[in-house]
């Protein structure tokens, strides 16, 4: 690479890592600038995962104190996530890198419009709950165990917008705040992102000096985004997630 071409790769790992913290969705930041610096497909994926991991541990760090009371939902999401990302990881050598260009914009549009309306949705299910005198699963339920394996395949194949895909099926499921969610959407795309990174060390190629430079730059913008993220009102937040995945369906439908 060339000195402009790392600041380049140095600054997208930087808001991707900022990105990512407060909604998701920052490998459509740093793909394409890894591939512009002549990487080919699998290498730029690959080395994207590995250089995002410290980025996602930042963001969970910074968000440290909406993750108190919440360990053991984060365990038991947690193992889904770890299954579903290394799942992920050995699809992405197994099948054509375009296998999931299909449905992936189809999934990110159901989870912006889960997001949009969540908060009526919840109102209701509460309302409904609150009728038959049940309450909601602590920890969302099988549903949300299943929706969790399922969005950590994708997320350990390519992982743009898994983090919105996540904060929607969180927020469908779970009776907690959007910021709370948010916390625990950082710490399960860490697990994710780590898992894949793992995998790939031992059987895909990767490019050292791209992994180094979005780690470091995603570090950064990890703590960045932190700061910036929970401060957000929810409506703001919200209006931002669904605004990252609109851009997200625009840059996966039509490039």
């Amino acid at each position: 690479m060339s000195i402009w071409e790392m600041l380049a790769v140095f600054g997208a790992g930087t808001a991707a890592g900022a990105m990512n913290t407060v909604v998701g969705s920052g490998t459509l930041i740093t793909f394409p600038v890894l591939l512009a610096t002549g990487l080919p497909p699998i290498t730029a994926n690959v080395s994207n995962a590995l250089g995002l991991v410290p980025g996602s541990i930042s963001g969970a760090i910074g968000y440290r104190s909406e993750l108190k009371g919440q360990t053991a939902r984060v365990l038991r999401l947690g193992v889904a996530a770890l299954l579903g990302g290394l799942v992920g990881a050995i699809l992405l050598l197994a099948l054509p890198s375009d296998a999931f260009d299909a449905i992936v914009p189809v999934l990110i549009g159901i989870a912006l419009v889960l997001v949009l309306l969540q908060p009526r949705i919840g109102a209701a299910v509460q309302r409904r709950r609150e009728a038959n005198g049940t309450e909601a699963h602590p920890h969302g339920g099988a549903a949300l165990l299943v929706g969790f394996f399922l969005a950590s395949i994708y997320g350990g194949y390519f992982g743009a917008a898994q983090g919105v895909l996540y904060i929607s099926l969180m927020g469908l499921l779970l009776n907690d705040t959007l910021q709370r969610i948010n916390a625990v959407k950082n710490v399960l795309s860490a697990v994710v992102n780590g898992v894949a990174a793992v995998f790939f060390l031992f059987v895909a190629e990767f490019d050292w000096t791209a992994v180094v430079l979005i780690a470091v730059g995603s570090t950064i913008g990890g703590q960045i985004g932190a700061k910036v993220g929970r401060r957000l009102p929810p409506t703001v937040l919200r209006g931002v997630i669904i605004a990252v995945g609109i851009v997200a369906i625009l840059q996966l439908t039509l490039k």
